[in-house]
């Protein structure tokens, strides 16, 4: 398993959808999965520390948790099949380590609830992985290592990769100014 930061949340101006772009912690990789707009503000809200007056869902379903005597230590983004990405919630009850399955989306909008890391799988990074610039070719496993992506694959993942290649990436040295 690979952590990941929350490197942005963006909106696609072809379409509007909003994706979360995870970041390899240690390496220049990131991992987009498209998500609904309610998950992105239920992210954003929170990475922004913004006060909102009543809890949100994630806000609710960490207090359950709490108060059931668990605890979050991690989400993992486990799998990438049919172009649908799945996670685990990780969970500490009584010393028992417990896996739920959940949609990324609510994953990441709960571990910034409690502050524990986001790991992804090392298939999830090779299947749908993307490096944005070409420095980072080095760093790319060689032809032949790691698992085959079939061909109707790399074709539905495509939609991926033609966002990652428009982004900006001076944008991203902006935002963190």
């Amino acid at each position: 398993m690979i952590e990941l930061t929350i490197e942005s949340i963006r909106v696609s101006l072809m379409n509007y959808q909003r994706v979360v772009i995870l970041k390899e912690k240690d390496a220049e990789r990131y991992l987009p999965i498209w998500i609904g707009p309610n998950e992105a503000e239920a992210i954003a809200v929170r990475l922004q520390e913004v006060n909102i007056v009543r809890p949100l869902t994630h806000d609710l379903l960490r207090t359950v948790i709490d108060t059931l005597g668990a605890r979050v230590t991690s989400v993992v983004v486990n799998d990438l099949a049919n172009d649908t990405f799945y996670a685990r919630i990780v969970l500490d009850v009584n010393g028992r380590s417990l896996e739920v399955d959940s949609r990324p989306s609510d994953a990441i909008a709960l571990a910034v609830r409690a502050h524990v890391p986001i790991y992804a799988e090392d298939v999830v990074l090779e299947k749908a992985g993307v490096f944005l610039n070409q420095q980072d070719d080095a760093e790319r496993p060689a032809e032949g290592n790691g698992p085959r992506v079939r061909e109707e694959e790399l074709e539905r993942m495509s939609a991926f990769r033609d966002f990652i290649e428009s982004l900006d990436l001076d944008d991203f040295d902006r935002r963190k100014s």
